[in-house]
């Protein structure tokens, strides 16, 4: 009954920050590399901040005293976030904030000793720069994949059920109900966008909990769960700098959209990331082998990369 109404509060929340940035005109207006076409209110991702925030405090009890706390870093986020989204900011500023707060989740885990690939360890004060830049990278990434309707919601909805079912982390259904009430509002055609304060955020919480716990092998979980969202931004970013493209300018260029661009709906995209997170959540499930998985996965993905190239050529 708690989730239900976790879930409520979230649809609330979001039929809210509706009417409220329609009324404010805090509106994203779609321009020559937007991948929508009529103006939009943005911000609506709050709700599923607050929605997640409020089921985090009521499940102290059962989850890591340093995870609790940890997960709190990112309050610095949800406000300069929330003020982008409202009159946007300079990007240095944005990433001093990440910093800092970044620097803040690493002191409050007790920094990462450790990241066990099964077959073999990583360890060395080093690990802590790594996480460090990774926690930057995964909250801008899941910025820029936030760029049609439900599949940012989706993704986070995935790894909720995902945290839940496999890590055995009752914060999953958390994410997963607080961003399915975001999700009603943010399907095909959306009436709502997540806005940095959804985004960005969500970026942030996701890497906490990646390097809340690098034991057994669960790293390949973040890397599976979260490979569409790192492999395409990543890659993406690449290929740009081959290019000698000016990295911080806007562009419609990551694979999930060249496939909008290819004549694919919105709809059918964040469909088809559902469809590849259950397939792989399910294979994580009954196979206890995820360095084999992940193997499996990039080469699906390389695939996946192929196949949308050959419909919308990367230029």
């Amino acid at each position: 009954m708690f989730y239900l109404y976790l879930f409520l509060l979230s649809l609330w929340l979001t039929y809210f920050l509706r009417a409220f940035t329609l009324k404010k005109s805090i509106i994203d207006i779609p321009n020559e590399r937007s991948s929508h076409t009529i103006p939009t209110p943005r911000g609506g991702g709050l709700a599923i901040i607050i929605t997640f925030y409020i089921g985090l405090f009521f499940s102290k009890e059962s989850i890591p005293s340093n995870l609790f706390f940890a997960l709190f870093s990112a309050l610095p986020i949800v406000v300069i976030s929330l003020l982008d989204d409202i009159k946007p900011l300079s990007s240095k500023i944005r990433l001093l904030v990440q910093a800092i707060s970044a620097l803040l989740a690493l002191y409050l885990l007790g920094g990462v000793q450790s990241i066990d690939f099964i077959y073999f360890e990583l360890s060395g004060w080093w690990l802590n720069i790594f996480a460090f830049i990774s926690i930057i990278w995964l909250t801008n990434l899941y910025n820029f994949l936030d760029g049609i309707d439900g599949y940012a919601a989706s993704q986070a909805l995935m790894l909720g059920l995902g945290i839940f079912l496999l890590l055995s982390n009752s914060l999953g259904i958390v994410l997963a109900v607080a961003s399915l009430g975001f999700l009603f509002f943010n399907w095909d055609k959306a009436s709502i966008f997540m806005g940095d304060v959804g985004s960005a955020t969500l970026g942030f919480i996701v890497a906490i909990f990646v390097f809340s716990d690098t034991s057994n092998g669960t790293i390949y979980f973040w890397l599976i769960g979260l490979s569409l969202f790192w492999y395409d931004a990543t890659l993406t970013l690449f290929r740009r700098y081959k290019n000698k493209e000016k990295l911080t300018q806007a562009h419609r260029k990551h694979a999930y959209q060249r496939l909008v661009q290819s004549g694919w709906s919105h709809q059918k995209v964040s469909i088809s990331l559902i469809v590849f997170n259950i397939v792989f959540f399910t294979l994580l499930y009954f196979i206890e082998e995820w360095a084999i998985l992940f193997l499996l996965n990039l080469l699906i993905l390389f695939l996946v990369i192929r196949y949308i190239d050959k419909k919308k050529e990367f230029k």
